[in-house]
């Protein structure tokens, strides 16, 4: 599939709004015969409505992914701003902690400094983080760790995450960030549209940047990404969020693929 033949931008949005006006109401219905009060008072209630929120959880990422996806291709820099990336990081690691740990994972955070002023996107910079955690989380067996770390070295600023998961295929390797243009990689692996890693370089390219991969089956993968280490004269000063969860526990749907279905019992939803 040529990546001409194909307008993303035009189809993925469309096809994503359409879905996300019928998952709001079946998300909505689902609360109204399974209420938060019964929920907290019978286990076995909530047991089966954490598997629709689950469920609810998982097509709502991929809607998202859709979204975001209607902007590959189009070269066009983020809306830089200077602040701590170390904060930064450290607050999405913060989050995934819990979530880790219900999967027997073990979530470190390494950082070359503990404050780090730089500009950058913290809407899409925290969504390329929670994709790269992901993909750790999914493919990485109870017992694992999954390492986040952040290096500032020759005015570059390097992210990355490493796992000690199951690898990948040095066959896979060179089309990690195009997959979806690939018809017979897309049907290989039963994990999503294969959207995740385009998304993540996208996102660093807008940052001036690139996306790296290293791996070897039954080594573990490290993704990392590089962009300038510098400041725009912008400063964030803004306490208010760019909210794309919807309103929604944005971790739980950050990571809704790689989570078991305890996560998305009633306390954990709150």
């Amino acid at each position: 599939m040529e990546a001409d033949s194909f307008d993303f931008s035009a189809v993925f949005p469309n096809i994503a709004a359409q879905l996300r006006t019928a998952l709001g109401t079946l998300h909505l219905a689902a609360a109204q015969l399974a209420p938060a009060k019964e929920r907290e008072q019978d286990p076995a209630l909530d047991e089966k409505a954490a598997l629709l929120d689950q469920s609810y959880y998982q097509l709502l990422r991929l809607v998202n992914n859709l979204t975001a996806a209607g902007y590959l291709g189009q070269e066009r820099p983020f809306p830089l701003r200077d602040r701590d990336l170390v904060e930064t990081v450290r607050g999405v690691c913060t989050c995934a902690q819990g979530l880790a740990e219900l999967k027997g994972l073990r979530l470190e955070f390494c950082s070359g400094g503990d404050y780090h002023v730089c500009a950058f996107h913290r809407a899409s910079l925290e969504q390329l983080l929670y994709q790269l955690l992901s993909n750790a989380f999914k493919f990485t067996p109870a017992g694992g760790t999954v390492r986040v770390e952040l290096k500032f070295a020759s005015r570059r600023v390097l992210l990355s995450v490493a796992d000690t998961g199951c690898g990948i295929q040095e066959d896979q390797i060179p089309v990690l960030f195009d997959r979806y243009l690939h018809d017979d990689l897309l049907t290989a692996r039963p994990h999503g549209l294969g959207l995740g890693l385009p998304i993540c370089q996208h996102i660093a390219e807008g940052h001036g940047g690139t996306m790296m991969a290293e791996s070897r089956p039954g080594k573990g993968a490290r993704f990392t990404l590089s962009f300038p280490d510098r400041r725009c004269g912008t400063l964030d000063v803004s306490d208010v969020k760019f909210d794309y969860s919807g309103g929604h526990n944005q971790t739980l749907l950050a990571l809704a693929d790689a989570l078991p279905v305890q996560a998305f019992s009633h306390r954990n939803l709150d």
